[in-house]
C-alpha cells in the first residue's frame, strides 16, 4: 500500500537537484548578481577601492617607472611599496580577517543542508515455509534547517571581536606602509646626501686644480716660488683623494637604495643633479604633535583595536557556557540519510525548538575566561609599550628638528661667507697681495662650509620626516621640495 504524500516524491527530489545544482556553481558564473562574492558586507571599502596614504594619495600599484631617467622620490616610494612582501602580507592578513568577520556575521543567518541519495533495497526473509527475498529502488532526500535564536551575546561579541580585529588588521597595513615609505624615504635622502658630498668633493678638487694651475703660471713668471707650487700640488692631490671617497660612498648609498626598493641588486639608478632637496615647514608645538601621534599613528591603532577585541573575547568565553536557544527544521522523503530506502513512498517533516544547557564541563570554561582575562592585560601593557615608543620617538624627532632648523639657516650665512672669503684670496693672490697659504685656507673653509652646508639640510630633512612618519601622518603631499 503507498501513503500519500503532499508532493510528489521525483518532482521534490528534481527541485532539490536543481537547487544543489545552482548552488554549486562557481560564483564567477553568478557574477551578474555579485551576491556570493560579498553577501555579509565584511569586506572593507580598502580592498575594492586600493590603499591610500594619510593625506588621500593613492598608493600607485603596478608603478611604472622609467630607471634610465633621473629617479624621483615619488617613483622610488611607488616602486618599493609594489614591492614589499610585508606589505603584501599586510594586505592579505585584511583578506583573511574579513573573512572571519563575515563568519561572524553569517552565525546570525540560518544554515541549510540538503543531501540527496540513489539507493536500492535488498532484503532477505527466511520464514518457516522457506525463504523470500525483495529489491527495491529508488531517490531519498534529506533536507535540515537551523537557526539560533538565544545565545546570550556570543555571537554579538564574536562579531565586534571580528570587526575589531579588521580595524587591527587595516591599522597594520597602515603602519607597514608608513614604516616602508619611512626606510625608501630614508635611503633616497641618503643617497642625495651622498651624492652631494661627492659632488662638493668634485668641486673642491676642481678648485684645487684651478688654484695649482694658478700658481704654475705665477712660478713660470717667477712671481711665486717652487714651494707654492708643491703646497697646491698637496691640496689637489688630497681633495681627489676626498672627490675618491665621497664618489664610493655615493655607489654605495645607491646600493642601499636599490635594495630598499626591492629591485634586483646591480641595477643601475640616476638621481636628480640637486645639491639641496629640502622643504622647511612651520613645526607646531609639542603637544599638538603628540595628540596626533596618539590619534593617527597606525600601530597605536592597531594595539587599541586588538585590546577591544581580547575584551569581547571574554564575553565569547563566558557566552560559551550559557543556555542556548536553536530553532530546528528537516523534511525527509523516503527514509534518512545513512539509512535504507523506506517500504513506502513518504514524506515527514519536523520543527521545533531546542534548549542547550551546559551541565559541567571539567573546568574548561573557567580556565578559558581566566586566559582571556590574562590577554586582556597583556593587550593593555603593549598598547601603553607602542604608545610609550613612539611617543619618545616624536619627543626625539620635535627636538632634532628645532634644533636643526635653527642650524639651517646658520650653514647658509657660513657658506656665503667662505665663498666670499676664497674668491677675495684669489683676487688678492693674483695681484701679489696674498700667499698661497691663505688661499689654500680659504680653500679648505669654503670645503667645510659646503660640508657643514650638506650636513644641515640632511639633519633638517631626516628630522622632519622622522616626526611625521612617527606622527603616523606621512603621505606624498609631505614630500614636495621646496627652498626656503
Amino acid at each position: 500500500m503507498r501513503t500519500r504524500v503532499s508532493i510528489n516524491a521525483k518532482a521534490g527530489c528534481c527541485v532539490l537537484a536543481i537547487l544543489i545544482f545552482v548552488l554549486a556553481l562557481p560564483a564567477s558564473s553568478l557574477a551578474f548578481s555579485g551576491i556570493f562574492e560579498d553577501p555579509l558586507g565584511s569586506q572593507p571599502d580598502r580592498l575594492h577601492t586600493g590603499a591610500t596614504l594619510p593625506d588621500g594619495s593613492l598608493i600607485a600599484f603596478p608603478a611604472s617607472v622609467d630607471l634610465s631617467q633621473p629617479l624621483e622620490l615619488g617613483a622610488a616610494i611607488d616602486v618599493a611599496l609594489c614591492n614589499n612582501p610585508q606589505i603584501r602580507s599586510a594586505w592579505a592578513a585584511i583578506k583573511i580577517q574579513a573573512g572571519v568577520l563575515g563568519e561572524a556575521r553569517a552565525a546570525y543567518l540560518p544554515t541549510m543542508k540538503v543531501s540527496i541519495s540513489r539507493l536500492g533495497n535488498w532484503t532477505s526473509t527466511s520464514t518457516a515455509i522457506g525463504a523470500a527475498d525483495s529489491y527495491r529502488q529508488g531517490n531519498q532526500a534529506y533536507g535540515t534547517l537551523s537557526l539560533r535564536l538565544l545565545d546570550f551575546g556570543e555571537r554579538r561579541a564574536n562579531n565586534y571581536a571580528a570587526a575589531q580585529l579588521l580595524v587591527a588588521a587595516l591599522a597594520a597595513h597602515d603602519a607597514t606602509v608608513q614604516k616602508t615609505m619611512n626606510s625608501v624615504i630614508l635611503a633616497y635622502f641618503d643617497a642625495m646626501t651622498a651624492q652631494s658630498h661627492y659632488i662638493s668633493s668634485k668641486k673642491m678638487a676642481d678648485i684645487a686644480e684651478s688654484i695649482l694651475a694658478a700658481t704654475k703660471r705665477r712660478e713660470q713668471l717667477g712671481a711665486a716660488p717652487l714651494s707654492d707650487v708643491l703646497q697646491a700640488t698637496t691640496a689637489l692631490a688630497k681633495a681627489r683623494l676626498n672627490e675618491s671617497r665621497a664618489q664610493g660612498e655615493f655607489s654605495k648609498s645607491l646600493s642601499l637604495l636599490v635594495q630598499s626598493m626591492g629591485l634586483a641588486a646591480g641595477t643601475n639608478l640616476r638621481l636628480p643633479q640637486k645639491l639641496e632637496l629640502y622643504r622647511v615647514d612651520d613645526l607646531k608645538a609639542l603637544n599638538n604633535w603628540l595628540s596626533e601621534a596618539e590619534e593617527q599613528h597606525p600601530s597605536i591603532r592597531q594595539a587599541r583595536a586588538k585590546l577591544a577585541a581580547d575584551k569581547a573575547k571574554i564575553t565569547v568565553a563566558r557566552s560559551e557556557g550559557l543556555p542556548s536557544l536553536d530553532a530546528t527544521a528537516y523534511v525527509s522523503m523516503n527514509g534518512y540519510p545513512n539509512q535504507g530506502l523506506s517500504f513506502n513512498n513518504q514524506s515527514v517533516r519536523v520543527a521545533g525548538v531546542t534548549l542547550n544547557l551546559p551541565i559541567f564541563d571539567g573546568f574548561a570554561r573557567t580556565y578559558k575566561i581566566w586566559g582571556a582575562k590574562a590577554q586582556v592585560e597583556q593587550s593593555e601593557a603593549q598598547l601603553q609599550d607602542t604608545s610609550n615608543q613612539i611617543l619618545t620617538e616624536v619627543v626625539k624627532a620635535h627636538a632634532d628638528a628645532l634644533t636643526s632648523l635653527g642650524t639651517l639657516k646658520a650653514s647658509e650665512r657660513l657658506m656665503a661667507a667662505a665663498t666670499d672669503g676664497l674668491r677675495s684670496s684669489m683676487r688678492r693672490y693674483d695681484r701679489n697681495a696674498a700667499d698661497i697659504l691663505e688661499v689654500l685656507n680659504s680653500q679648505s673653509s669654503l670645503a667645510d662650509a659646503e660640508q657643514e652646508r650638506i650636513r644641515a639640510v640632511a639633519e633638517w630633512r631626516s628630522a622632519r620626516l622622522r616626526l611625521l612618519a612617527n606622527s603616523g601622518v606621512l603621505g606624498m603631499a609631505d614630500l614636495v621640495q621646496e627652498r626656503p
